[in-house]
């Protein structure tokens, strides 16, 4: 069965993997890569098993092994355009890397196809990613964003599981210790989802046929795992929806996440 694994998810590390029996695609390079070697060492899935990576900005807690991932691995990279430009004004992009453009085209590789959706963010081209399996089996990622708009909410609403920002519990980011200008660039319609934000829209996903969430990107200074979970299932409960019965919600660890098959 199709599955999909966040090997890093948090303010500092983001990498997921998204298989099927043929191919494997991963999403982001947050981490370095001895040790992205290493989580997914622990998933049973096979280094030569990655078919493309697809990059969603270029934060370096999305891009911080790159470099070395694709000095060694010579596979596609799937980014938009904005996205390309600036891994490669930042030396990034190996010469002999394969880029393909994530525009309103579908991208296909092996039985995977892929499609891209802008998101909000201080980041030019900065966007989430759908992926359908065998043709009819979608998941999402969406992260990085200040705003869900209609568009990102349109393409989540094709999946059956999604991995979406829980970034912020409004208070703890509101009291905590970061500077006033970093709270309004968090704060803002170009920063990251806030628990709240992020619970809203789950009840519309949910009565649109996605069942699984996986809630990620959580800050460890202005979040925790308890914080986000029980607005998103307060949110869903308030729908009418009962937890592991109607749906499942799981929190992603900064590291180390098990395999969630869809």
């Amino acid at each position: 069965m199709p599955g999909f694994c966040p090997l890093f998810s948090s303010s500092k590390a983001n990498s997921t993997v998204f298989y099927d029996k043929n191919n494997c695609i991963v999403v982001d390079m947050g981490a370095s890569y001895k040790k992205f070697l290493l989580a997914l060492s622990r998933t049973g899935i096979e280094l030569s098993d990655i078919k493309a990576i697809a990059i969603t900005h270029d934060h370096s807690d999305h891009i911080a092994g790159l470099k070395t991932f694709l000095k060694n691995n010579k596979i596609p990279l799937i980014a938009s355009q904005k996205t390309l430009d600036s891994l490669t004004d930042k030396d990034v992009i190996p010469a002999e890397t394969d880029k393909i453009i994530a525009d309103e085209s579908e991208i296909v590789i092996g039985d995977t196809v892929i499609s891209q959706f802008p998101t909000r963010h201080d980041s030019p081209g900065s966007c989430g990613y759908i992926l359908s399996f065998d043709g009819n089996t979608y998941a999402g990622i969406c992260t990085d964003t200040g705003v869900l708009t209609k568009e990102s909410v349109s393409a989540l609403l094709k999946c059956k599981s999604i991995i979406i920002e829980s970034n912020h519990d409004l208070t703890m980011l509101k009291n905590g210790p970061y500077t006033p200008s970093l709270k309004m660039r968090i704060l803002s319609d170009q920063g990251h989802l806030s628990n709240n934000s992020c619970a809203q829209v789950l009840p519309q996903l949910l009565a649109n046929g996605t069942t699984r969430f996986v809630l990620g990107h959580l800050s460890e200074t202005n979040n925790t795992p308890l914080l986000a979970k029980s607005a998103s299932v307060s949110m869903l409960k308030s729908a009418g929806a009962t937890e592991n019965k109607d749906y499942v919600l799981t929190v992603a660890k900064p590291a180390g996440n098990g395999v969630i098959l869809f």
